[in-house]
């Protein structure tokens, strides 16, 4: 490689460091602000099965990766029956990249309400609430906040369009899971 290529490289990777930086700066400044919400990702599916039985499979933590394609394994650190404060540990695979997800149950309230907060490389939380529609229906609406450990405002922004398809898609397997019995 020339000297001239090398230099025009790293005058390249520097500027586009500094853009970046200057972007997190203002998203932190105009979420801090109020003048923009943080990159909160939304997804919600109508499942055709009673409260009960979806919230009997969709808590049970040691079943989720059947459910959700980008958890790969997951463990409960904290023995006996799970409650707020229990710990848990996955393996999570996003991207063609795995990590370690390390996570705290933040809230638990049978049948409505499961919560955790993220505490891994990735920061943040995760509320899925159940609301019976009729006898025979669940709501599920799922709420997802991952913090990038680099640039987590400017990343977080980039990756909530594609993280949101995927975790839409891990409903509708839940869905699909739960319809067929």
């Amino acid at each position: 490689m020339s000297p001239e290529l090398s230099t025009l490289l790293l005058v390249l990777f520097f500027s586009g460091c500094c853009v970046a930086l200057l972007l997190e700066l203002l998203l932190q400044r105009a979420v801090r602000t109020g003048s923009l919400v943080p990159p909160r990702m939304y997804m919600e599916i109508l499942v055709d099965a009673p409260l009960q039985h979806v919230w009997d499979y969709a808590s049970d933590v040691a079943r989720q990766p059947e459910w959700m394609h980008e958890m790969k394994r997951v463990e409960m650190l904290t023995p006996g029956p799970i409650v707020v404060g229990s710990r848990g540990r996955a393996t999570v695979r996003i991207f063609g990249i795995s990590t370690t997800d390390d996570v705290v149950i933040t809230r638990l309230e049978p049948p409505h309400a499961f919560g955790i907060r993220h505490e891994g490389k990735f920061t943040g939380e995760g509320l899925l609430e159940f609301s019976a529609v009729g006898v025979q229906k669940t709501l599920i609406r799922w709420m997802e906040y991952l913090r990038p450990p680099l640039f987590p405002m400017l990343a977080g922004f980039l990756q909530r369009p594609i993280l949101r398809r995927i975790f839409q898609s891990d409903l509708s397997h839940l869905k699909e899971i739960l319809e067929e019995g």
